[in-house]
Order: structure tokens, then sequence, then C-alpha cells
């Protein structure tokens, strides 16, 4: 997991001051990093007996669709408002700064399917949190909630399980 952690960029006071952003593009964009990336999340679920991987947007559908092909299990992304064709389910969450809504299909999932929520980094949790919620509105069960990164300072992993959920994370880093 080192080696993954290197290909993982830095970036000082983006997008405000005082934020270190982990910039995951850089993994992505190596091609052994991301084959290693969706192996060690294939490796971990492939008994799990999967039937949806639920993105989150919009690097939660890089990993998500990659490891929905890999599980042979379908994919369905989690977008912001307003961003999905037909019927949608929403669940608004809290920001420091406000409020925001993710839906997703509300056919994307049926009633007792095992479904799996990722994304690239949880930091509070509010975004993982509404999923979770988006995927139990429609009768969905949530196996896991898996991500690269985890943020711990910032509580999200506590916040998920909670719920009742479990958290996978590859990677920790400190701060914010």
């Amino acid at each position: 997991m080192s080696r993954l952690r290197d290909l993982i960029r830095s970036i000082p006071d983006y997008p405000k001051p005082g934020i270190l952003f982990r910039d995951i593009t850089t993994l992505f964009g190596n091609a052994q990093g991301f084959r290693d990336t969706i192996a060690a999340f294939v490796d971990r679920y492939q008994s799990a007996r999967i039937a949806k991987v639920a993105g989150v947007e919009a690097r939660g559908f890089i990993l998500g669709g990659a490891l929905a092909v890999e599980l042979g299990a379908g994919f369905v992304p989690i977008r912001k408002k307003g961003k999905l064709p037909a019927r949608t389910v929403g669940h608004d969450y809290e920001l420091e700064y406000g409020t925001d809504r993710v839906e997703m299909h509300f056919d994307a999932i049926a009633a007792g399917e095992r479904v799996l929520v990722v994304d690239d980094l949880i930091a509070t949790g509010g975004t993982a949190e509404a999923a979770v919620r988006l995927v139990e509105m429609v009768g969905g069960e949530v196996v896991e909630c898996c991500f690269v990164i985890e943020l711990p300072d910032l509580g999200g992993r506590s916040r998920i399980e909670h719920l009742g959920k479990r958290v996978y994370c590859l990677l920790e880093f400190p701060g914010h």
C-alpha cells in the first residue's frame, strides 16, 4: 500500500487555505497503481455476492465502474441533484457551509440487492451517509462502504459505523 500512497498527490491550500487536498487522479493515471487499487478491492469483495456497486460522483464513478466489471455486478451512479434523466430518489446532507443533495434513479436497485458503496475518499462522511440512505430508501442492503483514502481526523468512519455499516479503506492520511 505504500506504493499506492506514493502515487497520490497532495496539494496544499486547495480548495481553500488550510486544506491539504489528496488528489487521486495521479493514482488513476498510473496503470499499475490503478490496477493494484481495483485488485485490492476485488480481493476483498469477490465472494461477497455484490449485486450492485454504487459509485459516488465523480471519482467514485471511476472506481465503481471498474470494480463492478471485475465483480460481475451492475453499476449505479449516485449524482449531484438534477443530473439524472429519469425519476430519482434523493437525500440532503450537511456541508460545513450549507447543504447539498445526491440522487439516484429510484429503480436502480431492487429490494434486497446487496450493494457496495464506493468513493475515492471519506472525510466527514456526509456524502457517504447520504449514499447509504439512498440505497436503503429503495430497499437495498449496504454490504460495506469502501474508499481508497480515509482522513480519520474528520470522523467519517464513525459516522457510517453509527449507521450500522462497515467501512473499509486502503489508506489513511492524517489531517484534512
